[in-house]
């Protein structure tokens, strides 16, 4: 799995992090079981402190989306497969939303884009 982060986004290094894992588990590019990087091999990957990636790890078990035991690799949780069932619930209900008002698919797009980007901050 590829972790990612943009340093020029004003979003906390550990928040990207965190957002990179459930975004893998909400498109279907990590399932449940699925080992995560070692927090020291995303680090270096990265270029960021390991406490940032750990404190990213520790967001996604406080979510109950990983599992992580000292020593041991982090492990996506069968929790992840209800996240994904919700997201796309969601996404289905916007879509027939949108489609009732008579949005286009580029007006729905964007909607969403510009709610997202102002959750983020």
């Amino acid at each position: 799995m590829l972790i990612t982060i943009d340093p020029a986004s004003p979003q906390p290094l550990a928040d990207q992090v965190a957002a990179s894992v459930r975004a893998a588990v909400a498109n279907g590019t990590a399932a449940p079981g699925d080992r995560l990087p070692s927090a020291r091999n995303v680090a270096a990957t990265l270029g960021i402190n390991l406490h940032t990636v750990l404190r990213g790890y520790q967001q996604l078990r406080d979510e109950g989306l990983v599992e992580l035991r000292r020593g041991r690799a982090a492990v996506i949780t069968e929790t992840a497969d209800r996240l994904r069932l919700r997201l796309a619930e969601a996404a289905e209900e916007f879509a027939r939303a949108a489609l009732h008002a008579g949005a286009s698919e580029e007006e729905a797009l964007a909607a969403a884009r510009a709610a997202l980007l102002a959750m983020r901050g």
